[in-house]
């Protein structure tokens, strides 16, 4: 049997610890009064505001602080934020966190990632065209114009540049002119409105992607479009904290992500039109192939430059 003298000082002992705890938390909230969350520009400004605010919302409820959103106006903004440390995590695509994580010196960690509905986890580039146009393969778009989406999109942009190099249909070599369009709403819509023939974008299922979403704001129908190329599978789309941050805070931001489908149910199915499964926990050997591919394209840009 325990004496009382060893119980009253487990009890100071744990009492102590508690207050540890509570220290460290008031620490970072006095030194972080406010997180900035910040998402890249994956269609309109606004629609990305809707999307993402009611995670800001929750994320504020579960720490216990500020958390204001920022929708950049491009990729960079998030990778040029966080590596200036006025953003505190960021939701990118793979190749955007892999830059962000290499400028910002191992800074910039992935902590968790997007999962599908059936708790698999990546996702695919596609080359889209109009339903009834005449090309049928990717070898009918020789000569035309294609959509891109920012030079730092996984699916937009990195993706497509490195695999088609690999099929032996280099993007500057086949079509005859490209065009960054900022997102991957507006490539979709550049090329529904003709001025492109073919168009980058992300694609989960053929329920699931970036079409589907804005045929379900009535921004365009799924029906007119098809599909001329695929990638292999990607890495699934990361969410990043700044390393930096004091370990306690870093281990909450985790825990209400991984909490959130439960927690939150709607501000999470907000953010996927209900079509994502519960964040999974990440880190960034997950991504250690995307920092390749990254590499790859980086080196191929320069020898064209030269």
């Amino acid at each position: 049997m325990l004496s009382r003298r060893i119980v009253l000082s487990l009890i100071a002992a744990g009492a102590a610890l508690g207050a540890g705890h509570a220290a460290e938390a008031q620490d970072w909230k006095a030194k972080y009064p406010e997180l900035v969350l910040a998402v890249i520009p994956a269609e309109n400004a606004s629609g990305t505001a809707e999307r993402y605010t009611p995670l800001a919302a929750y994320l504020a409820k579960e720490l216990g602080t500020k958390v204001t959103l920022r929708v950049a106006a491009d990729y960079a903004g998030v990778i040029e934020g966080m590596k200036a440390g006025q953003i505190h995590i960021g939701y990118y695509g793979p190749s955007s966190y892999a830059r962000a994580h290499t400028v910002s010196n191992g800074n910039v960690v992935a902590f968790v990632q997007e999962t599908r509905s059936d708790g698999s986890r990546g996702y695919n580039s596609v080359l889209y065209v109009k339903k009834d146009s005449a090309f049928k393969a990717v070898d009918d778009l020789k000569g035309k114009k294609v959509g891109l989406v920012d030079p730092n999109s996984t699916s937009g942009t990195m993706a497509p540049t490195f695999f088609m190099q690999q099929d032996g249909k280099p993007i500057d070599k086949l079509f005859a002119e490209s065009i960054m369009t900022g997102s991957h709403e507006n490539a979709v819509l550049a090329l529904n409105n003709g001025q492109v023939d073919a168009a980058f974008n992300w694609w989960n299922s053929d329920t699931d992607s970036n079409l589907t979403r804005m045929a379900k704001k009535g921004t365009v129908k799924a029906e007119d479009f098809r599909i001329v190329w695929k990638s292999p599978l990607l890495a699934s789309s990361p969410h990043a904290y700044l390393n930096d941050m004091p370990a306690d805070l870093k281990a909450a931001i985790q825990k209400a992500y991984l909490e959130m489908h439960t927690k939150d149910k709607a501000a999470f199915e907000k953010m996927s039109d209900g079509k994502d499964g519960p964040f999974a926990a990440a880190a960034h050997k997950d991504y250690e192939d995307t920092v390749a591919l990254n590499k790859f394209v980086d080196e191929m840009r320069k020898k064209k430059t030269n």
